[in-house]
């Protein structure tokens, strides 16, 4: 019962917290001087009136506001204000599939190798090992993933000629983006994973563990690392959202077709209608993915109850 009530309590959240992102989107871009057709040069009256007149601009804000939350609410975003012939549930149809393949190609690499140095960092801490680790660790938070992204593409395209260039389509094509778009992640995953294990290696229970006679890697991987992997994924909630909605810069270098390079374009094009729709993607997933961090907690740690 007390999960059911949970659940109820977190939709209810989740959906003031989506009508407080569309309002706030919504006025934002009305609010910037201009529109999606300020750059067009001597429109006929009549066009532009027609043009107005499709997508709403000629009626007032607050009938242009509800119309567009009435659709929205019928998951329908509307016809894309830039791209002709296209809805912008076509566009997040066809960029979606993309930006979630990189996102979790990128989050597998990145909790893998975050992980295992987090681990090997905190069991052999003040060791060569633990400062190797954490060093790349901090190069990998600190370098810009579009700076490793152009240093990958010099050494692995054109210098060893392992990789295509750019494209989609294939997975050679797409791992080394996801290797570029996880390096930060994994970065951030290690610091965390190493915190975690150290902290829960001086706990009674571990002691006890190691006192019963259990080998290091049966105390470190059945009974440490569960305890110490908490904050990594309060981390992997929001990290995911960002993830599976692509990035922006590694799909323009990549020329890859996810929904950053549409964002981008609707953000710089002033395309209300495509901007709303990527921007509420976004919030929904953060949405969805705090909640199943939250759940998660009481299947990693059956101490953490569920409230309502």
């Amino acid at each position: 019962m007390n999960v059911v009530l949970f659940l109820a309590k977190r939709f209810a959240y989740a959906g003031i917290t989506l009508l407080a992102v569309f309002t706030i989107s919504f006025a934002l871009m009305r609010a910037v001087p201009g529109g999606p057709y300020a750059s067009e040069k001597n429109l006929p009256a009549a066009v532009k009136r027609n043009i107005e007149a499709r997508y709403h601009f000629d009626k007032p804000l607050y009938q242009q506001y509800f119309m567009h939350l009435g659709n929205t609410l019928r998951l329908d975003f509307g016809p894309s204000a830039k791209l002709e012939d296209y809805t912008v549930n076509e566009v997040i149809a066809q960029g979606f599939p993309v930006s979630a393949s990189l996102g979790i190609f990128a989050l597998v690499f990145a909790l893998t190798l975050g992980l295992t140095a987090g681990v090997v960092s905190a069991v052999a801490r003040h060791t060569a090992w633990d400062y190797s680790f954490m060093a790349v660790a901090t190069l990998g938070i600190a370098v810009p993933n579009f700076v490793l992204a152009g240093l990958s593409v010099i050494l692995f395209v054109f210098v060893l000629n392992v990789f295509p260039a750019a494209g989609w389509g294939t997975f050679r094509q797409l791992l080394l983006p996801s290797l570029c778009l996880g390096a930060p992640f994994a970065g951030y995953i290690a610091r965390l994973t190493r915190t975690g294990m150290l902290e829960v290696l001086g706990l009674d229970y571990i002691r006890t563990a190691y006192a019963k006679g259990l080998s290091d890697r049966r105390v470190v991987i059945r009974h440490a690392l569960r305890g110490a992997i908490l904050p990594v994924v309060s981390y992997l909630g929001p990290a995911t959202a960002g993830i599976l909605t692509g990035s922006l810069v590694l799909e323009r270098i990549f020329a890859l077709p996810g929904m950053g390079s549409h964002f981008l374009e609707a953000a710089t094009q002033r395309d209300y209608t495509l901007a709303m729709g990527m921007i509420l993607v976004y919030a929904t997933l953060l949405c969805t993915m705090n909640l199943l961090v939250d759940l998660s907690y009481a299947v990693i740690d059956p101490r953490v109850k569920i409230e309502k």
